[in-house]
Formats: C-alpha cells, structure tokens, sequence
C-alpha cells in the first residue's frame, strides 16, 4: 500500500474537494479524531453522533460529535455542552430510567444558548433520549430528534419452541403427541408469566389376548393444573393440580407414553408407559387381568389407573382390579380396574379398568349377566383449555377412560378414550384405547373376541404470551 504524507490537502480550484470516488471505502483508523476549528466533531451525517459506551455517572462536560448514556441512579447529573460550532452535535440518554428522579441538566458554554434562552435545560423524563444541534447565537442548541425507550416496545412474555404450537385467547399452546423438547428461549419480565399450565396423560393399559375372559386395561395417569377460572364446573376439576410450573431458559425434555400391548396369554408387559414434563411422571394405566397361569396374571396390574380383574371358570372366585394411583400423588392421577367376576354355572365377567374420575367396574354386576365390566369414566376439561385433543363431549374433552372389560355381554369403555370390552356372543374383539387420549384398551372374552391395546398419551403445555 501506497502512503502520502502532508500536513494540508487543499482543492485546485474553487472551495470543493472529493475524498475518492463513488463505491470507494474511506477509512478512519481507530482513536482519530476530525475536528472543526479545533472543537472534535462527528466524521458522518449532520447531526448524528458517535456513541460512547462508556457510561457517565458524575458531572462532565461533553465533546461535539459524541452521545452519552447518563446513569442518575446516584443523584442528578449536569452535563456542559461543549463551546458552539454550526453543525456540532451532542446526544444523551438515560441509562437507568431515572430522570425522572435524579435529573440530567444541560448547561450551556458561557452564553450560548439552549432553544433560544440562556437557562439550563432540565431532562427529567425516564428513558428519555435527545439529539442536540448548534445551528447559530440566536437558538443556540436545538433539539433534532428525541424518543423514549418505551417506543422501543420488547416483548415482555415466555418464549419457546416445541410440539405442535397453537394459540388460544392471550394463550399458546404447545401439544406433544410423541417424544420431543420443549425449549424456553425467553422468559417474561414479570415471574407469574414464568409459570406454565401442563397436562400430562401416561398410555393406557391394554387388554390381554386371554383364553379366559380379560379385564379392561386402565386408563393412564392423568395430571394437570390450569388456574381455577378456566375450568369452573368441568368434570376434571377436582383433579387439577396445586399449581403450574415455573420454567426458566433450557431444554425440557418431553416423554410421551405409549398403550400397554393386547399382551398374549401369561405376559405380564400390559401396562401403559410414563409420560413426563419437567418435574412431572404420570404412570402408564394398568394392563387387564386375564390368565390363571402363572396366577397373577389374571389379577389387573397397578398404575395411573388399575386394570380390570380377569375371570376364570368354572369355581366361583373374585379377581381383584390393579390399584390405581401408583405411585401416589396428589391430586390423584387415577383409580382401581374392578374385579373380575365368575359364578359357577351362571356367568361370568371382567372387571373393567379404572379411569382418571372413577373405578372400573365388577365384571357381572351389571344386568345381564356374564357382562364384562364398565371401564371407569375419564376427566372432562373445557374444549379451549388444552386444544383440539382428547374426545369431544358436550363443550368439553374428556381423557383417560378405562377400558371395558370382557365378557359374554359386552364391558362399555369409560368416556375418554377407553375401548369397549370383547362381546363374546357375537364374537367381536376388544376395541383399543384411542391415540393419545391415555385410555385403555377393551379385555377379550376366551376365544371369541381378543384384548386390545391401551392408547398413547399426550403432553400439552400452556402459557401466557401476550
């Protein structure tokens, strides 16, 4: 690189002179200073100033051509322009948004002018930011532009990603049908917006394909919070958690449970799996009941909820439903599968599966005999709360029904997703839980109907984000 070196460049004629040509780039090396008649100036745009990042936070005098962030937080600070040139431009903001508080006090050179008056000029709007140029002695110092922070407007709520996103009213609505993250990539300035709505609903349990008569599986676990306006008089209510969920900025990882399999004879992997969001594991639904050999299969596994007792002939006996709400928690995230049912030489029915709400039923408690049990009834939430998921009712959506159980006459499925129970006089099979509702899947009836599997579950995470 070439290098001149001289103390003044003047034009050849007239008063103009061209630094370069159209499309060059100037460049003004770091820590160089342009000035005016000695006074430094800003090197660009009339009117504009270079800003210093350096912030003030006593008394100081400013230098033409540069802005500065002024922080009063400590007491009112005056700042003294500097001596007037035509052009000359000074800029201030306010820091720590306290102007309003502790003042910012322009103060001329000597007599010049700020607006035309020998007065100093008082700042005193918070997060006010002001341009300042000299044009002459009869205005002095003029204002060119001015604006406030709060024009600036950020956005104040949680952000995130993850799922399939929707929005409903002032809220989003994040819904995770599988695995996947839930990933907070902003808080919100006030902590209650930090605070998030959850469902979480484990897999149901699914029914065994069974030589004897099969217990519904039960419904997966059912946990929730939404703030009490949100769900006045739904069937859900009593279950809805303590409080939601504070979240920072981090990754959340999302399980989402899968339906326990229509296991074959003697296979004790019927229950559903867990789901879970952060802090909260709803338990995969109990498997149905459905063989004697080895005898504890034909006894409903515990979980969310229990799955239905299976039934055996020909000695009268009772096959106890699993338990539900294991492990426990509080609110309870489900209940008992009902006893499997045989009366020697009568009849003879599974228990149906437990449900978010209520217990599965007896199998053969119902008229008429030899009917599989009714699966317990599932949790009803208002349709706007959680999305478009769950099954549809009236103006709400319900989740986590058991399963019916097995029998000659057919066990209904609790509302939520449950699958009815095998019909053995017609020979149908049991139905399977629906997908993502958490319900379990229908118990089969000896060799004229199969069990089915339990549903998957589902994740949804709601908050406030304008």
């Amino acid at each position: 690189m070439s290098e001149v070196k001289v103390n003044k460049v003047s034009p050849r004629s007239g008063t103009g002179l061209q630094l370069g040509d159209s499309g060059d780039t100037i460049t003004i090396p770091a820590g160089a200073t342009i000035t005016n008649s000695g006074t430094a100036v800003n090197f660009g745009a009339t009117g504009s100033a270079s800003w210093v990042t350096t912030v003030k936070t006593g008394d100081f005098t400013a230098v033409a051509g540069e802005g500065y962030f002024v922080n009063t937080t400590s007491g009112e600070i005056d700042v003294t322009l500097p001596a007037g040139t035509a052009g000359a431009v000074v800029a201030v903001k306010d820091y720590a948004n306290t102007w309003d508080t502790n003042n910012c006090i322009l103060i001329s050179n000597g007599s010049e002018k700020i607006g035309g008056s020998t007065n100093n000029a008082t700042l005193s709007t918070e997060g006010l930011a002001i341009t300042l140029v000299y044009i002459d002695s009869t205005q002095g110092w003029l204002v060119t532009d001015d604006g406030l922070q709060s024009v600036a407007v950020t956005n104040p709520y949680l952000v995130a990603t993850g799922g399939t996103i929707t929005t409903s009213g002032n809220c989003k609505i994040h819904t995770f049908t599988g695995p996947g993250t839930f990933e907070v990539t902003q808080t919100a300035s006030s902590t209650p917006d930090n605070v998030v709505d959850y469902l979480v609903i484990a897999g149901g349990g699914g029914g065994t394909i069974s030589c004897n008569v099969g217990g519904g599986g039960g419904a997966g676990g059912f946990r929730f919070f939404a703030p009490t306006p949100s769900i006045p008089g739904a069937p859900g209510a009593p279950l809805n958690g303590p409080a939601g969920l504070p979240v920072s900025i981090q990754s959340y990882p999302i399980t989402v449970g899968g339906g326990g399999a229509s296991s074959p004879t003697g296979s004790p992997s019927r229950s559903g799996t867990v789901s879970t969001f952060s802090s909260i594991t709803s338990a995969g639904g109990g498997g149905g009941g459905g063989n004697a050999s080895p005898a504890p299969n034909i006894v409903g596994e515990s979980g969310g909820s229990g799955g239905g007792g299976g039934s055996l002939g020909p000695t009268a006996a009772y096959y106890a439903g699993g338990t539900g709400n294991t492990p426990p928690v509080s609110p309870s995230q489900g209940n008992p599968g009902g006893q499997g049912r045989h009366r020697s030489g009568v009849a003879e029915g599974a228990g149906g599966g437990g449900g978010a709400i209520s217990a599965g039923l007896n199998g053969d408690v119902p008229s008429p005999p030899a009917a599989g049990g009714i699966g317990g009834t599932g949790a009803g939430l208002p349709a706007t709360v959680f999305g478009s998921n769950g099954v549809p009712c009236g103006s709400y959506r319900y989740y986590a029904g058991g399963g019916g159980g097995g029998g000659n006459n057919q066990g209904v499925a609790g509302l939520g997703g449950g699958g009815n129970g095998s019909n053995g006089g017609q020979g149908n099979p049991g139905v399977a839980g629906t997908v993502n509702t958490g319900g379990g899947g229908g118990g089969a009836f000896k060799g004229c109907g199969t069990g089915a599997a339990g549903g998957s579950g589902i994740v949804v995470i709601r908050y406030k984000f304008q």
